[in-house]
């Protein structure tokens, strides 16, 4: 059995992300005056887990603004907007905080939030998501931003840290005052936004923190970052026999699931399999399990259609069957899914 060691599943679960991360928190944790990031003033920068989102998101933005940068080691345009967020914290003083999101290290959060593309910048006010930008912009398109989202803010009765929140603000006046039409779904967890007008915590419908309400999500974490597959495997299967169907719990299952078969290949011989059996779906599915698995997303689905095209009967279906199962490991909208899903459509039908 060869042990695969770096696993990058750009969008869905890494466990060397997840160690690097740990590793980059702990030497932040020891640096010489660790406790402000980026020269951004004490308390304005925070990072920010799947376990914390709740406590240093939700339940902080009833206060005051928080805004949230998702980003990944690996993403250059990330680095650059970064600092310029940092340095807006640093001269807003407290009056938000930034919220830093290492979606390879946190993939639940990221699941939930749908993040299909990084940088990604989101607002929370008063547990409400309220619709941000992708990619790295100039330092003048994010200071515009952001002067809206306080504006916002203040039409909500968010009267800065320390306070409480105005009790009959209106979330639907904080997506008029963002541009966003009403009735219109932000970028969150509950369609290609979020749940809606209305919706959140304490508002009768699914709020931000709901998709990690069961503890069964804190098991899993725990499991993984230790390196323990089978007990995170358990923990997702918990919540599911829970909430059978819940997105996140089938995401992470399917993610486990994933990387326990590739750590039992010896990946030299599975491609020499593939290659020596190109009809054979079993060879095939084993390639495109290590192509996934290793970032490689788009040549693993394509490799599972190009047997689906020149193969029938039993082997096109075992090659179907694999492609779908590899597709759960991903957000419903990721683009790469969506394209293989619509060539698997036109290839059946």
């Amino acid at each position: 059995m060869q042990q695969s060691g770096d696993f990058s599943l750009r969008g869905a679960v890494d466990l060397g992300a997840r160690q690097a991360a740990a590793q980059r928190r702990q030497q932040a944790a020891r640096a010489p005056g660790s406790g402000d990031q980026a020269g951004a003033g004490p308390g304005y920068v925070i990072d920010v887990t799947d376990e914390s989102f709740n406590a240093d998101v939700v339940d902080r933005s009833r206060s005051v603004p928080v805004i949230m940068d998702l980003w990944a080691e690996w993403c250059g345009p990330c680095k650059q907007l970064s600092p310029v967020l940092e340095k807006l914290a640093a001269e807003a003083e407290g009056a938000f905080l930034l919220a830093k999101v290492d979606v390879d290290a946190n993939p639940q959060l990221s699941a939930a939030l749908q993040v299909q593309s990084i940088p990604m910048v989101v607002a929370v006010l008063d547990g409400q998501l309220v619709p941000g930008f992708l990619g790295a912009l100039p330092e003048s398109d994010v200071r515009e931003w952001i002067g809206q989202v306080m504006q916002v803010a203040s039409q909500l009765g968010l009267p800065g840290p320390g306070a409480a929140p105005a009790a009959d603000a209106d979330p639907q006046d904080a997506r008029r005052a963002a541009g966003q039409a009403p009735g219109q779904p932000g970028p969150g967890p509950g369609g290609p936004g979020g749940p809606g007008p209305g919706a959140g915590p304490g508002r009768g419908g699914p709020g931000m923190g709901d998709a990690f309400a069961d503890p069964g999500f804190s098991e899993a974490q725990q499991a993984m970052e230790r390196g323990d597959l089978d007990g995170a495997a358990a923990a997702f299967e918990k919540v599911l026999a829970a909430s059978p169907g819940h997105p996140v719990a089938t995401m992470g299952l399917a993610q486990v699931d994933l990387i326990r078969r590739v750590n039992t290949y010896d990946q030299a011989k599975a491609r020499r399999d593939a290659e020596d059996h190109p009809d054979d779906p079993e060879a095939q599915g084993r390639v495109a399990d290590i192509d996934v698995a290793t970032g490689q997303v788009e040549a693993g689905f394509e490799r599972l259609l190009g047997m689906v095209r020149r193969t029938s009967g039993e082997e096109r279906n075992q090659a179907r069957l694999h492609l779908l199962r590899l597709f759960e490991a991903f957000p419903p909208r990721d683009s790469r899914v969506t394209k293989a899903r619509a060539t698997l459509s036109s290839l059946l039908f």
